[in-house]
C-alpha cells in the first residue's frame, strides 16, 4: 500500500516519501516544510509559472545545441515546459513564493515538476532519475537566482501589459463621459471652494489624460524589464560555449514570449541588481497614486444624495443595507482606493528588499516577486471594475449642477468683463454677506437685465472650450 501511495527520493539531507501523484520532488517537500510564510505558493502567479517554465525550455534547447544534453532528453524538456505554459500542471507549484535562499525552491520545483512530467514522455516513473535528473539536465547550465530573476521580469514583462490594457479602457470609459458631459456647465473648485465654471466633460477628460500620461510612462520604464541575465561563470573555461548558450537560449525565449530580450553584458552588476524592478514600482505607485485621487473625486463628486455635492451618479453594484433611500456605496471607488494602499506598500517592500541585497546576488528577490506581481495584477482589476462597474453607468444631475453655479458667489467672477473688478466683486460680497444669489443683487441694483444674466449662463464659452479641446484630442 506504501508504494501505491508514495515513492522515495533522495538529497543532500537524506531519504523521504513524496506523494506519488506528486510531479514536484524532495527538493520541493523539504521546502514546503520550512517556508510556507505567506500562504501563496507559486501557483498562485501563474504568469510566473509560465516564465519560469520559458526559461527551462531556453535552458534545454540551448544545451542540446552546445552538445551539454541529447535531443531525446531536450524533447521531453521541451513538450513538459510548453504543457506548462499551456497551463497544465501549476497546481505542482507549491512552493511560498517568498523565501530564502534567492529562490532556490523555486528554481527547485520547477525542475523537479518538469523534470517528472518530461519523465513520463519519456516513458519512465516519476522519480526515476538515473534517465533524466532534475539539477544534472533540467537545471544545466543555470542558477537558481538567475532562473528567477529572469522569469521575474518576463513576468513582470507580460503583467505590464495586461496593466496597460485595462488602463486603455478605463481611459476610453472616461473619453466617451468627457463627450457626453461636453455641454454640462457645472462649477470649478479650488481648494473644496466654489470657483469659476468648467464643463463636466473637462473633468472627466483630465481624468483620460492622466491615465494616458501615466500608461506612457509604464510602457517606457517596463522595456527596462527586458534586460536579462545567464549566468556564464558556469562556464568557466569555455566562454565560446557561454556565449553560445546565451545567444541560444535568448533567442528561444524571444521566439516563445515575443518580448525582444536582450542579453546583459554586466556579468557581475546584472546579478545583483534589482533597479529596473524598483523603477516599475515606482511608476506602479504612481499610478496607484492618480488611480485614488480619481477614485476620491468620484465618491465626493457623487456624495449625498441630498446634502453632499450630488452632482454625479454612481451605478448601484450593491444593496445597502440601511433605511435611507437613494443611498448608493461608491464600492468600486472604495476598492480602487485601498488597491493604492497595497501597491503603496508594495513599493515601499520592493524599496526594502532591493536595498537590502549583498554583493553579487539579491536573495530578497522573491519578496519582490510577491509585491511586484500582486501590485500588477491588483492595478489591472481596479481599472477593470473602475471601466465596467462605474464609470460606463455614471450619469449627470444637470438641474443640481446649474442650481450649484446660481447659488454661488463665483458666478461674480464671470461678471468682470461686462461690469469690471470693483462692481464684480461688491455684487460678490453682498451676496454672500446677505445669503443671496449673484442674480438677486444683479437685478436689484439693476446691473443688467434678467436676459442679458440668462443669456450669461448659457455658459457658450465654456462649452465652446470643452467641444474644441475634444475635437483637438481628436486630431492627435
Amino acid at each position: 500500500m506504501n508504494q501505491l501511495t508514495h515513492r522515495f527520493e533522495y538529497d543532500m539531507l537524506g531519504e523521504r516519501k513524496v506523494p506519488y501523484a506528486a510531479y514536484y520532488g524532495v527538493q520541493t517537500l523539504r521546502a514546503t516544510e520550512s517556508l510556507q510564510a505567506t500562504g501563496a505558493p507559486l501557483s498562485s502567479f501563474p504568469s510566473f509559472v509560465t516564465a519560469l517554465a520559458t526559461v527551462k525550455q531556453a535552458a534545454a534547447e540551448a544545451n542540446a545545441d552546445i552538445g551539454l544534453l541529447s535531443s531525446a532528453r531536450r524533447d521531453a524538456i521541451v513538450v513538459a515546459c510548453t504543457e506548462i505554459r499551456d497551463g497544465r500542471l501549476h497546481g505542482h507549484f507549491v512552493v511560498d513564493v517568498v523565501q530564502g535562499g534567492a529562490g532556490f525552491a523555486t528554481n527547485a520545483n520547477a525542475n523537479e515538476v518538469i523534470c517528472n512530467r518530461a519523465l513520463e514522455l519519456m516513458g519512465h516513473e516519476r522519480g526515476e532519475y538515473s534517465h533524466l535528473h532534475p539539477n544534472k539536465h533540467v537545471d544545466l547550465s543555470q542558477s537558481s537566482s538567475g532562473v528567477h530573476s529572469i522569469a521575474l521580469r518576463i513576468a513582470a514583462a507580460f503583467a505590464a501589459k495586461e496593466l496597460e490594457e485595462a488602463m486603455d479602457g478605463l481611459a476610453a470609459a472616461f473619453l466617451s463621459k468627457s463627450l457626453e458631459f461636453a455641454r454640462v456647465v457645472k462649477l470649478g473648485r479650488d481648494a473644496l471652494q466654489d470657483e469659476t465654471p468648467i464643463t463636466l466633460g473637462q473633468e472627466f477628460e483630465t481624468f483620460r489624460a492622466t491615465l494616458k500620461s501615466d500608461r506612457d510612462h509604464l510602457l517606457e520604464t517596463c522595456h527596462q524589464l527586458r534586460h536579462i541575465l545567464f549566468d556564464p561563470t558556469l562556464f568557466p573555461a569555455e566562454t565560446e560555449d557561454a556565449t553560445k548558450f546565451i545567444a541560444k537560449a535568448t533567442d528561444t525565449m524571444n521566439r516563445v514570449t515575443g518580448l525582444n530580450l536582450k542579453a546583459s553584458t554586466d556579468t557581475v552588476g546584472g546579478r545583483q541588481d534589482c533597479g529596473a524592478l524598483v523603477l516599475v514600482s515606482g511608476v506602479l505607485k504612481h499610478i496607484a497614486i492618480r488611480l485614488s485621487k480619481i477614485s476620491n473625486d468620484l465618491r465626493l463628486l457623487s456624495s449625498g444624495p441630498r446634502s453632499g455635492f450630488g452632482e454625479i451618479n454612481l451605478p448601484p453594484t450593491q444593496s445597502a443595507l440601511a433605511i435611507t433611500p437613494g443611498k448608493i456605496y461608491p464600492a468600486v471607488p472604495e476598492f480602487a482606493n485601498q488597491v493604492a494602499f497595497e501597491v503603496i506598500g508594495n513599493d515601499v517592500t520592493i524599496s526594502l528588499a532591493a536595498e537590502a541585497g549583498q554583493l553579487q546576488t539579491n536573495a530578497f528577490e522573491p519578496a519582490i516577486t510577491k509585491a511586484i506581481l500582486r501590485s500588477f495584477s491588483s492595478l489591472t482589476a481596479a481599472c477593470n471594475a473602475l471601466s465596467a462597474k462605474c464609470i460606463k453607468g455614471i450619469t449627470a444631475n444637470p438641474d443640481r449642477l446649474l442650481q450649484s453655479i446660481e447659488q454661488s458667489t463665483a458666478l461674480a467672477a464671470m461678471l468682470v468683463p461686462y461690469l469690471g473688478f470693483k462692481v464684480s466683486a461688491d455684487v460678490a460680497s453682498e451676496a454672500h454677506i446677505g445669503n443671496l444669489s449673484v442674480r438677486e443683487i444683479i437685478l436689484k441694483r439693476a446691473l443688467m437685465t434678467e436676459e442679458a444674466f440668462d443669456e450669461l449662463l448659457k455658459f457658450d464659452r465654456v462649452v465652446e472650450m470643452t467641444i474644441a479641446s475634444q475635437k483637438a484630442r481628436g486630431a492627435e
